[in-house]
């Protein structure tokens, strides 16, 4: 039975030829469409949801989407590059209000700072409360803001200014209820998100209603931003 034998390297053997390194130039124009096709998403994601084709992003980012899938394998972690650092601004968020001396007050500042946010981003809603898989740094973040709020409303509560029965898991109904918010400009979307929450923290909070401040004026949204043109 034959048999081959190992051919033994011998010290003047040629070394193997290194893989050529990336020039400079080829790396930099990597990184610039890393950023165009993030940037294109972001602004994708908050003005038509996250229903938006891939292909359109290519198109918005001027890239391929050939480029757009090597950097981005799946429309998942496009989502969560794009949104990592919205979460990580609500998490600093929640972070002040806890340091607030007045629980209350802080937990009513983070429910109107994620809104405000949250009525001129159809995306970002979606991706906070999405079960899909997004990376590391997007589900420690968003791990963070959700821990960090129910400190906030416990706080709220051991302070009896948020109503007992309140669950910190009612941050969802609070933003899929926000996101709701259809209006013909953005100072009409956050005027109205401003309205709805003013009228969920009256109902939220532990005490006579008398208390509550006034709320904002009604914004004049018409029902056909609900029902569509065909029922205009």
């Amino acid at each position: 039975m034959h048999t081959e034998r190992l051919r033994t390297v011998r010290r003047d053997d040629p070394a193997p030829a290194a893989a050529p390194e990336a020039s400079p130039a080829l790396r930099a124009d990597a990184l610039h469409n890393r950023t165009r096709i993030v940037e294109a998403a972001r602004e994708s994601f908050a003005a038509r949801g996250l229903d938006v084709p891939m292909a359109a992003i290519a198109r918005r980012a001027g890239v391929g989407v050939a480029t757009l899938y090597r950097r981005f394998p799946t429309k998942e972690t496009l989502i969560a590059e794009a949104f990592t650092e919205e979460v990580g601004v609500c998490v600093a968020g929640i972070q002040e209000a806890l340091a607030d001396p007045d629980p209350w007050r802080g937990f009513c500042t983070v429910i109107e700072q994620v809104c405000a946010t949250h009525a001129t981003d159809k995306g970002f809603t979606t991706a906070f409360l999405s079960a899909v898989p997004g990376t590391p740094a997007f589900d420690r973040e968003r791990e963070c803001a959700e821990r960090g709020f129910a400190l906030l409303t416990r706080r709220a509560k051991d302070a009896g200014r948020l109503r007992a029965d309140f669950a910190h898991e009612d941050l969802a109904l609070i933003l899929m209820a926000n996101s709701g918010i259809t209006a013909d400009s953005t100072e009409e979307a956050l005027a109205a998100s401003r309205r709805l929450v003013a009228y969920l923290l009256h109902s939220f909070r532990a005490g006579p209603a008398t208390e509550d401040a006034p709320l904002p004026p009604p914004t004049p949204l018409r029902l056909t931003n609900i029902l569509g043109p065909r029922h205009s």
